[in-house]
């Protein structure tokens, strides 16, 4: 009885091509993952009376508050420019991730964009 499925003799040359690409993929996606954990984004609000650090991890590393931003009377304001600032500084590290996969990805066409 005749084998189903599967390719007689191994994958064909196109798979087995197919395949390695999506390893070097994986392993480049590997590196620019450890690279981008190692880097800082910062971003400023109000006048860049507050600033905010973040990792790669997306972690906040460090807050600096300029003592002029410290109005007791007016805790919300500063809490509001700590969140504008985090925000920022987030959305810099999340910039900074899609454009390396899109350096990966970017021959995939359609496809790579779904992937991540």
């Amino acid at each position: 009885m005749a084998k189903r499925g599967g390719f007689p003799g191994g994958m064909p040359g196109n798979m087995n091509n197919l395949m390695k690409q999506a390893q070097r993929m994986q392993r480049q996606m590997e590196e620019q993952q450890a690279e981008l954990e190692n880097k800082e984004f910062s971003a400023t609000a109000g006048g860049g009376v507050v600033e905010v650090t973040v990792t790669g991890k997306r972690e906040v590393s460090k807050v600096k508050i300029d003592p002029e931003a410290v109005d007791p009377d007016d805790v919300e304001m500063l809490e509001d420019l700590i969140v504008a600032a985090a925000n920022e500084a987030l959305r810099k590290c999340e910039e900074e991730s899609q454009a390396q996969m899109a350096k990966i990805t970017g021959g995939l066409g359609g496809l790579g964009g779904g992937l991540f």
